[in-house]
């Protein structure tokens, strides 16, 4: 798996999520319950995992609706 976006912000995470799943993409979202570790304040970013053959595609989706992957 490779990581395809790191945000703070769960509704990044949530709308790539839907976009990726409407193209057939499968996505894993990694770090989600670390709000249990850091008291709830958002500090840690979650990631958004996608299968290495579906990397290229899952990027050209997301910079497609204006969201930056930064790799």
């Amino acid at each position: 798996m490779k990581e395809l976006i790191r945000s703070n912000d769960p509704t990044v995470i949530a709308f790539a999520s839907a976009l990726l799943e409407g193209e057939g993409i499968e996505v894993f979202q990694m770090d989600v319950h670390m709000s249990v570790l850091e008291g709830s304040i958002g500090i840690l970013p979650r990631r958004l995992m996608v299968r290495d053959a579906d990397h290229f595609r899952a990027s050209a989706v997301l910079t497609d609706n204006d969201i930056p992957t930064g790799r």
